[in-house]
Formats: C-alpha cells, structure tokens, sequence
C-alpha cells in the first residue's frame, strides 16, 4: 500500500485514474490471483509508468489480457481433465441448443426460459439440478421436430419472431440430429452428475455466445439461405473459440479442450449426416475447418510434451 501511495504523490491526480484502469485489465486474471498478486503487480505497473498518464499503453494493455487468459488456462487444469473437458462441452452445447431456441421466445417462452435455466446451472456447476430441466426440455424438442404437442398445447408449426424472418423451428432437418444433441447433453450430465465432484463456475462471457449464434440454423449453414450476417456470427464464434481451444491446449499442454471441442462437434456431425447431401460447398468447408481445429487441439497438447521432452 506504502508504495502505491508514494507513486500517487510522483504521478499526480491522474495516478488514481490509471489505476482504476489497470485493475479493469486485471479482471482478466482468475480472482485467486489478484488477491495473491494484485497489489503488487498495480503497485510495479504504477512504478514504472509515465507520470501523468492516465491511459495504460496498447502494449500494456495487450499484456496484461493475454496474461490473463494464460493464468486462467494453467488454473483450470487443477480441476481433472475429463471432467472438466465434459462440463465444457456440455456448456457449449447448451449455449448453442438454447440458441436455436431463441428466435421463437414468443411462441414457446417456457421452453426458452427453462434453456436458458439450464444454461444457467450448467455454468455455476450445479449439473444434477441441471439435469430433470434438460430432460424436460429435450422431450418437448423431440415433440417438436416429431410434430405432437407433447408437455403443452404448442401449436406446431413454431414460427419465429418477426425480427429473425421465416423458418419454422427444426423445420430445415428431421428429428435425429436434434435428439442426439440433447442426448449428448443428458448423458454428459449424467456422468458429471455420478461422478459427484465439485465443478468449475464458469464464466458470464459464455452467455452472449446465445445471441450471437441465435438465427443460424445448424441444419443448413448456407449463407444466403440461413440468415447472411446471423450465420457468419456463428461460424466466426465457433471457429474463435476453437482456436482459443488450441492456444490453450499448447499453453497448458492439457486436452481437456480438445475434449470439449470434441462433444460439441459430434452434435454438429449428427446434423450434417442427417441432411446429408443437401449442404453447399461453404456448408462443408465450414465443417472441414471445425474438424481441423478440433484435430488441432487434440494433437497440439501431446505434441507440446513431447518438445518439452526432447
């Protein structure tokens, strides 16, 4: 604290501002770490900066997120590696299943909220709360993509809202892909779920990803036909995170990603096998470049250990 302080009186008033700033940065940091080394590392960035500046530089700023998220990545791999690859997966998997829910919050708002619940649980590790509100909610989707008013009186078609435009719910596939994707959510929380340890809260960030991927159907990734700019939204998160899967597999020579990585691309498999044929040369580069980071991060970490080996 006695070194902060004196650093304010060198700096002047605008030291107060740029600390404020540079704790902003550090939230990047998982919060074990900055109670442990916070103080010191604001007090050494305040030390060193220029006085009157209020701003942190590009680099610095650049700095300090990349060295969070590599804090974060080496702190996850306290957790075991399977599970913890499972419960990602699973999260991802639910992020996305609620987002194809998402544009039909009018016509079917308890299934949409009861998603979003179970997102929730799934993201604060409480996956045998978690369970009986997927199970419900992969019963009515069946009903759904089977055409029977199951659980409620939904009237089928489920037409979207008016801001997404046409497309009746799960109307682009048949009832096979959808079901093997809450099936892999069910039988991921399943296993967490008898396995009984504590699990990792994961973070907020994961739920802009539903809006984001909302309106891009799964079965048909097209550009023209699936929405333009909601369908480039989805490629371009999904092949983001999968590319943080591989930096991080690397970085903590760990393949627990790669796990992750690996559940939600076996629901994605499952809709391309069904509506086989029917997909544009962008639908299958897009699944060739999720194969090949999946691959990626599967191979990167084992590599990495053998370098370090040699």
């Amino acid at each position: 604290m006695t070194v902060v302080t004196e650093h304010r009186a060198a700096t002047g008033a605008g030291a107060g501002v740029l600390e404020r700033r540079y704790r902003r940065l550090l939230l990047g940091y998982p919060r074990a770490y900055r109670s442990g080394y916070g103080g010191e590392l604001i007090a050494t960035l305040l030390d060193t900066a220029e006085p009157g500046r209020t701003l942190p530089s590009a680099r610095e700023s650049f700095a300090l997120v990349a060295g969070g998220l590599r804090t974060r990545v080496i702190y996850a791999t306290e957790r075991p590696a399977w599970v913890d690859g499972v419960h990602l997966g699973v999260l991802a998997l639910s992020v996305a299943q609620l987002a194809m829910l998402v544009p039909y919050a009018t016509s079917v708002p308890l299934w949409v909220g009861l998603s979003a619940l179970a997102v929730l649980l799934i993201m604060r590790g409480r996956v045998r709360l978690a369970l009986p509100v997927v199970v419900l909610v992969a019963v009515k989707v069946c009903a759904i993509t089977l055409g029977r008013p199951w659980l409620d009186p939904t009237l089928l078609p489920v037409d979207p809202d008016r801001f997404w435009g046409d497309g009746s719910l799960y109307g682009g596939g048949g009832p096979v892909a959808p079901m093997i994707g809450y099936a892999l959510a069910v039988l991921g929380l399943l296993v967490l779920a008898v396995h009984g340890g504590r699990l990792g809260r994961r973070s907020w960030f994961w739920l802009p990803a539903a809006p984001l991927l909302a309106g891009a159907d799964p079965a048909g990734l097209d550009f023209p036909a699936a929405g333009g700019s909601h369908a480039t939204a989805r490629v371009a998160l999904e092949i983001g995170v999968l590319l943080l899967a591989v930096w991080a597999g690397h970085v903590a020579h760990d393949p627990r990603w790669a796990m992750a990585a690996g559940v939600y691309l076996t629901s994605v498999l499952a809709v391309y096998a069904e509506n086989l044929g029917a997909h544009s040369e962008r639908d299958l580069a897009h699944l060739a470049v999720l194969v090949l980071l999946t691959a990626s991060a599967a191979a990167v970490p084992y590599r990495a250990k053998r370098h370090i080996l040699l």
